[in-house]
Parts: structure tokens; C-alpha cells; sequence
């Protein structure tokens, strides 16, 4: 039987944590409600390749979702500049 992890390509992970990583380093922080979500970003971001080393693509992938939502999120509400 494949398990789900198995249905999510290490690279379609790594496109999306690529791309946000690109995303993130040109952000400017001009609040402390901006630095609240520029951290939760990070940790997404830092927990999605942890788990990428363990082998567990599913919750890899599902951090990185979290931290485009965090992004999406602080963009819709005007904090990036």
C-alpha cells in the first residue's frame, strides 16, 4: 500500500519552500505585528526542512503550506513592504 508521504515529491516540497525562501529575504519588517508573522514564516520554513531530513514529506509539505499562508496572510493585511 503507498502511504500519502509517498504521493508528495520531495521536489514539488523543495519548489515551494525555494520559491518562499526568495519571497522572505526581500521582506521588510515595519511593525512588531510584521516581525510576529515574518517569525512564523521562519518557523514553518525551519520546521518544513526538518522534517524534509526526517523523511516525512506529508508534514514537510504541510509546513510549507503553513508558512505561505502566514505570508499570504500579513500581505493581504498590508504589513509587507
Amino acid at each position: 500500500m503507498v502511504e500519502i508521504q509517498d504521493r508528495i515529491p520531495l521536489e514539488e516540497i523543495r519548489k515551494w519552500q525555494g520559491k518562499l525562501e526568495g519571497v522572505v529575504k526581500d521582506l521588510t519588517q515595519t511593525s512588531p505585528k510584521t516581525e510576529q508573522y515574518f517569525q512564523n514564516i521562519k518557523a514553518y520554513l525551519d520546521d518544513s526542512n526538518h522534517f524534509v531530513e526526517k523523511g516525512d514529506y506529508m508534514r514537510a509539505f504541510e509546513a510549507v503550506v503553513w508558512a505561505w499562508a502566514w505570508y499570504e496572510i500579513g500581505q493581504n493585511e498590508g504589513l509587507f513592504d
